[in-house]
């Protein structure tokens, strides 16, 4: 079976900082990975951030109709076994009837690397390909290197891993239909107090688009959100 995540946003962003690598696309006025601290059994807590020029947007891990999420390539780094991102609660962003989920101003998005082998230090270097989005969306690619571990958390990245969606024991009314190229999702809030908006991810397909999940709310104040998976071979599929 394939499992659906659900996110209810409702956090807010914190403020910008300065950094300004040699080269940028346009949009963005400065790029860096955070070195972050060492935590126990050597695992490495660091941070990617981007600001923005007025204006400009980039995007979250599940970006809407029309963004692109961003990826990491970490060729050129040591001691990596694995890679999990701690995404701060994005924007909801209304860009001329087309929405999406990002940010504006600026994107910390702390991350937590174990390590292959927790003897021996973490070394970052990472190339980003993401998004930028002004008036229409454009990719854009870095190459960053972090600077050597701190000896403490850091104060930024910790408040950016607070700004992480919160999760619920609630579990909406959910019914799936079938759709020409895909899935068709319903999930039923039976009190949205508030949401702001909805976002409908399938973590273990990636590949799968998912669109912006569209709301109503009815007479009684319950909210109902639907959203289409597309798979690349464009049929139903298994979901749990």
């Amino acid at each position: 079976m394939r499992h659906l995540a659900l996110a209810l946003l409702m956090l807010p962003l914190a403020a910008p900082s300065h950094a300004e690598p040699a080269a940028l696309p346009p949009g963005l006025v400065g790029a860096r990975l955070l070195p972050g601290w060492t935590a126990d059994q050597g695992r490495r807590i660091a941070a990617l951030e981007l600001l923005l020029e007025p204006g400009w947007k980039t995007y979250w891990r599940s970006p809407g109709d029309t963004g692109i999420a961003p990826s990491f390539d970490w060729e050129g780094s040591e001691n990596i076994g694995s890679v999990a991102f701690h995404w701060p609660a994005p924007e909801l962003i209304d860009s001329g009837g087309s929405r999406s989920f990002g940010f504006h101003d600026r994107l910390l998005l702390p991350f937590e690397v174990v390590p292959a082998d927790q003897d021996k230090p973490v070394t970052l270097a990472a190339t980003v390909d993401f998004g930028l989005c002004e008036n229409i969306c454009v990719p854009a690619k870095l190459s960053l290197t972090a600077p050597p571990s701190g000896d403490q958390p850091d104060l930024a990245i910790q408040a950016a891993l607070a700004e992480q969606p919160q999760m619920s024991d609630e579990k909406p009314a959910c019914s799936l239909t079938e759709i020409e190229d895909g899935m068709q999702v319903a999930l039923t809030l039976a009190d949205p107090e508030g949401v702001r908006a909805v976002a409908v991810e399938l973590p273990d397909r990636p590949e799968v688009w998912v669109s912006m999940a569209e709301t109503e709310t009815d007479a009684n104040g319950a909210m109902t959100a639907t959203a289409d998976l597309v798979p690349p071979e464009g049929k139903p599929l298994d979901l749990d």
